[in-house]
C-alpha cells in the first residue's frame, strides 16, 4: 500500500492528513508548531508506514520553515505546492466553494496520490548552498529595499530641497553614495545648506570615505546649495527636513546591511565547489554568481535537461496554441529572483564576451528588440551553465560562441 501526507501549515499550527493510493483517509491530526508537533507529526507517519527505507512523501504550501527543514531532514520526498494550483485541485472535489484546514490538508495529500509525476520535490541541496540562497536572496532583499528608499528619499528631496537632487544627483550611485548621505545628514534642510562653513562639509566628506580632492569639492556643494532656488515656507521645510532625516536612517541602515550581506555571501559562495565553474562565465562576479548557485543549488538531479532549468529561469519562451491561432511569447510563471539576474548576467556579458556580443547583435538584426535580445542570449549561456555544471568543466569562449565557418571556395 503506497501512503501520501499533506500538511497545511499555519502560524500557530499545522493539520495533517494521510491517504492510501485508493483515497481513503487513514489519519488525520492537528499539531503545533514546535517540537512536540514535529514529534507528534514523525510518529503519525511512523505509525502508517513509515521507514527509512520508504518514506512516505510530504505534500505542503510553502518551501520555507522549520516544519520544512524537520521533514527534509528525514530524507523524505518533499513537494511544495502551489496555493494557486491546490486552489484549483479542491475544485475537483466539490463546487460549493467551501475550505477548512482539515480539507486543505486532504487536497494536498490527494494532490500527491493522483498527480505525483507532475510535480518536482524540493531539491536535495547540500547545507552550504543553502546557506549561500538564504544570504544571496537576503543581500538581494536588502538591495532592492535600498533603491527603493533612495526613490522615496528623491522624492520627497524633489518637493522641498532641489539644490541636493543637483549636487549628487549626477553621481554613479546618487542618493546612496557615502558622500550623499554623509552630507545630507548635517544639511536636512536648504536653509541649513546654504549656510554651511566649508569646514563640516569637507569632515563630512571624510567620514564618508573621501580622501582625494576634498577642498574642490567642498566648495562645489557650497556653491550648489548656495544657488537661486524656490523654497517651501519655513515651518513646512523644517518638518520635511525631520521627514527627510528620517528616511535617511533607514537608507543608512539599509545600506550597512547590504554591504555585510554582501560580504557573507561573497564568503560562503567561495567556498562551494560550483564556484570556479561559475565565475569562469563571462559577466559573471561573486555577487552574481552567489544568486545563480543559491536558485539553482547543487542537486544536480533537479533538472533532468537544459529546457528543465531554462524554463524555471523564464528565459524559454512558451507557445500558446489552439486551433489555426499560435502565439511564441516570453513565460510569466518563473523564478523571478533568478529571472532578474539573468538579465544582469547577460548585459554584463556582452563586454566581457566577444560570442556573446556577437550572439545579441544578431538577434537584434533578426529584428528582437533589447530585452528579447538579452532573454535569448541569456537562454543560451544557461545551457552553457547546465553543461559545464553537470561535466565539472569550466566555460571555453570557442566552445560556446564557435566562430563562423569560412565559405567553402
Amino acid at each position: 500500500m503506497t501512503v501520501f501526507c499533506g500538511v497545511d501549515w499555519a502560524e500557530k499550527h499545522h493539520d495533517i492528513a494521510i491517504v492510501d493510493d485508493t483515497g481513503e483517509l487513514l489519519a488525520k491530526a492537528r499539531i503545533t508548531d514546535d517540537v512536540a508537533g514535529y514529534r507528534q507529526l514523525l510518529e503519525l507517519l511512523a505509525e502508517n508506514g513509515d521507514t527509512a527505507e520508504a518514506p512516505i512523501p510530504v505534500a505542503i504550501e510553502t518551501s520555507r520553515g522549520l516544519l520544512v527543514a524537520v521533514l527534509r531532514a528525514t530524507r523524505r520526498d518533499v513537494y511544495a505546492i502551489n496555493p494557486l494550483a491546490a486552489s484549483r485541485y479542491r475544485d475537483r472535489h466539490g463546487v460549493s466553494k467551501k475550505k477548512s484546514d482539515p480539507g486543505d490538508a486532504m487536497v494536498l495529500a490527494h494532490i500527491l496520490r493522483t498527480d505525483l509525476p507532475m510535480h518536482r520535490p524540493l531539491p536535495a541541496d547540500s547545507e552550504l548552498a543553502q546557506a549561500v540562497a538564504v544570504l544571496a536572496r537576503a543581500q538581494q532583499d536588502a538591495v532592492w529595499n535600498r533603491v527603493q528608499i533612495a526613490h522615496q528619499l528623491r522624492s520627497l528631496l524633489r518637493e522641498y530641497y532641489p539644490a541636493a537632487l543637483d549636487a549628487f544627483i549626477k553621481r554613479k550611485e546618487g542618493l546612496i553614495h557615502p558622500e550623499a548621505r554623509s552630507v545630507l545628514a548635517i544639511a536636512p534642510t536648504p536653509t541649513t545648506a546654504a549656510k554651511l562653513p566649508a569646514g563640516r562639509v569637507q569632515a563630512a566628506l571624510k567620514r564618508a570615505g573621501r580622501e582625494r580632492c576634498i577642498e574642490r569639492e567642498a566648495e562645489r556643494l557650497r556653491n550648489v546649495f548656495r544657488g537661486d532656488y524656490a523654497h517651501q515656507p519655513p515651518l513646512v521645510e523644517e518638518a520635511m527636513g525631520k521627514q527627510m532625516l528620517a528616511l535617511l536612517r533607514q537608507l543608512n541602515a539599509v545600506c550597512i546591511a547590504a554591504d555585510e550581506l554582501a560580504e557573507a555571501a561573497a564568503e560562503s559562495f567561495r567556498r562551494h565547489p560550483d564556484a570556479e565553474i561559475i565565475l569562469s562565465f563571462p559577466g559573471i562576479a561573486v555577487q552574481l554568481g552567489a544568486r545563480v548557485l543559491g536558485e539553482l543549488g547543487d542537486d544536480r538531479t533537479r533538472f533532468t535537461d537544459a529546457r528543465g532549468l531554462k524554463a524555471y529561469a523564464g528565459a524559454a519562451p512558451i507557445t500558446r496554441a489552439s486551433g489555426k491561432k499560435r502565439h511564441v511569447g516570453r513565460r510569466r510563471v518563473m523564478n523571478r529572483r533568478l529571472n532578474n539576474v539573468g538579465f544582469l548576467w547577460a548585459f554584463c556579458a556582452l563586454r566581457a564576451s566577444p560570442g556573446a556580443d556577437a550572439h545579441y547583435r544578431r538577434r537584434r538584426e533578426h529584428g528582437d528588440w533589447h530585452a528579447s535580445a538579452v532573454r535569448n542570449l541569456f537562454n543560451r549561456m544557461l545551457g552553457q551553465l547546465h553543461h559545464c555544471l553537470q561535466h565539472r568543466i569550466r566555460f571555453n569562449e570557442q566552445v560556446a560562441f564557435p566562430p563562423p565557418l569560412a565559405p567553402i571556395t
